[in-house]
């Protein structure tokens, strides 16, 4: 199982001044099981806080996040996180880089390397076992991120821009093979991002935020067949109904 379930969730942070700055206001949504969530708000509206408070790295000032049926306080092996800087160990080779969360949880050498060697597959970086992540592209060092996140088995994977800092052609490239991994795992993903384009071509349901605070503007149910095709007139008609809210500055209804 892998449902979410986010009730009335606020954050904000501390002033010098002693006032408070308000990120997060009234947050309610639902994430089902094996669903595609994607996302979407300008720069300091509250995504990655929000991401980090179902991870349970940060406390939600009120509100609540429910994974399953059980409140989220604290970090939880169902819940698997991936960064947009990777954050590899640079001094560990990309099998020890994707075995290190099953170390930490005790897992005997041979198990964890067995598991680790799955995930690698999956991402198709086989052939690169030995090698440090000085010796990868941007793009592989994000695929070795994902394969570390997938080997603890998490029912909810949490995505923080993973490709935003990938040329076009990269990004392209990860977003189809990321939704075949998906499609192999059957994992509930929330992806943050900028780009409406790759809201619309990976996600289930796109969540457009307010500018500060976030606050959930609209949730569009994106019912495009995969894979999609990113000229056709049907994806441009979605693209084209979030641009417009958007530019409308995300006016809630």
């Amino acid at each position: 199982m892998g449902k979410l379930e986010i009730h009335n969730l606020n954050q904000s942070f501390p002033r010098d001044d002693g006032s408070r700055l308000e990120v997060l206001e009234n947050i309610s949504f639902e994430v089902k099981d094996k669903e595609f969530v994607c996302i979407l708000g300008s720069s300091g509206c509250g995504k990655t806080t929000l991401l980090r408070m179902i991870a349970g790295l940060d406390t939600a000032e009120s509100g609540s996040i429910v994974l399953d049926g059980e409140e989220i306080r604290g970090t939880s092996p169902k819940v698997g996180m991936v960064f947009q800087e990777y954050s590899l160990f640079p001094w560990r080779t990309v099998i020890d880089n994707i075995a290190f969360g099953l170390e930490m949880q005790g897992m005997v050498k041979d198990e964890r390397y067995r598991v680790a060697e799955r995930y690698l597959d999956l991402v198709s970086l086989a052939q690169f076992r030995d090698s440090f992540p000085s010796e990868l592209s941007g793009g592989m060092r994000q695929r070795v991120a994902v394969a570390r996140a997938l080997a603890l088995d998490p029912v909810l994977l949490l995505m923080d821009e993973p490709f935003g800092a990938l040329d076009a052609q990269t990004r392209n490239m990860l977003q189809q093979e990321l939704l075949e991994i998906w499609e192999k795992t059957k994992k509930t993903v929330i992806f943050i991002t900028h780009s409406v384009d790759e809201a619309v071509f990976l996600s289930d349901r796109i969540i457009v935020l307010t500018p500060r605070p976030g606050r959930i503007c609209r949730i569009f149910p994106v019912d495009l067949p995969r894979p999609r095709d990113r000229t056709g007139v049907e994806f441009a008609q979605v693209r084209r109904e979030v641009l417009d809210l958007i530019n409308q500055n995300c006016s809630i209804q």
